[in-house]
């Protein structure tokens, strides 16, 4: 596909029919978004192809529990876990102070039922991100740090555009970091590495080829934070 085609018509699919994904394609996508840029060339990333039903059926349901968290504050009409609150709302060593009660939340079902996508896609790709070989460089400015997630988040993007360009979909979730301490036991995970990202990946039931996205002009100014929209021209 056109590049340009490829980022327009990308979207977070979560249905999938039961086409394999067979190795060879999963190590020729990974084999072009390797290529991501990362700070310093560090490539700090690493990506546990998991298809065993068992471990699927164990990511789902501990994706579950973060699901019904985050069902809560949309419930309470709260944006889930406020990164301006990140920082106060868990002190290091200290509880969590949350504005709902999470463990009364992963007691509620979700309203649309468990994840079965996650149990049903060919292969489930769990990214981890070494923290011991990336810089946070935003570190101490007050606010939760930001630009680690710049040397892993665009690799996972490219596997799904790399995908989208052989006719396959998934998205990328990071509700499954709700439950890192099982998923640390679960797939043996290193003390260093965290949780970056999971793709559920697949042969997409219906192709998208328009997404709503905002305009330019509604997210970029020239010159200043409050500058005048960039226009075309």
């Amino acid at each position: 596909m056109d590049l340009r085609d490829v980022m327009r018509t990308t979207p977070a699919t979560r249905e999938f029919t039961d086409d394999p994904v067979p190795d060879d394609v999963v190590f020729a996508i990974l084999e072009g978004a390797r290529f991501a840029p990362n700070g310093s060339n560090r490539q700090a990333w690493h990506v546990i192809v998991v298809r065993e039903q068992a471990t699927k059926d164990r990511l789902a349901e501990l994706y579950e529990l973060g699901m019904r968290e985050y069902a809560a504050f949309l419930q309470a009409g709260l944006v889930p876990f406020l990164a301006s609150e990140a920082t106060w709302r868990n002190p290091p060593g200290g509880p969590s102070e949350q504005p709902v009660d999470l463990a009364a939340a992963r007691e509620v079902p979700l309203a649309g039922g468990p994840p079965e996508h996650l149990r049903r896609a060919p292969v489930l790709l769990v990214i981890t991100l070494d923290l011991a070989n990336v810089s946070a460089v935003d570190t101490g400015l007050g606010r939760l740090p930001l630009t680690a997630a710049a040397s892993v988040y665009p690799f996972a993007h490219n596997i799904l555009l790399a995908a989208r360009d052989r006719g396959l979909g998934g998205h990328l979730t990071s509700v499954l970091s709700r439950c890192e301490p099982e998923l640390r036991e679960l797939l043996h995970l290193p003390e260093e590495h965290a949780l970056a990202t999971m793709i559920p990946l697949g042969r997409p039931v219906r192709e998208v080829t328009r997404l709503r996205r905002l305009p330019v002009d509604a997210f970029t100014t020239k010159e200043t934070f409050d500058g005048t929209p960039l226009a075309a021209g």
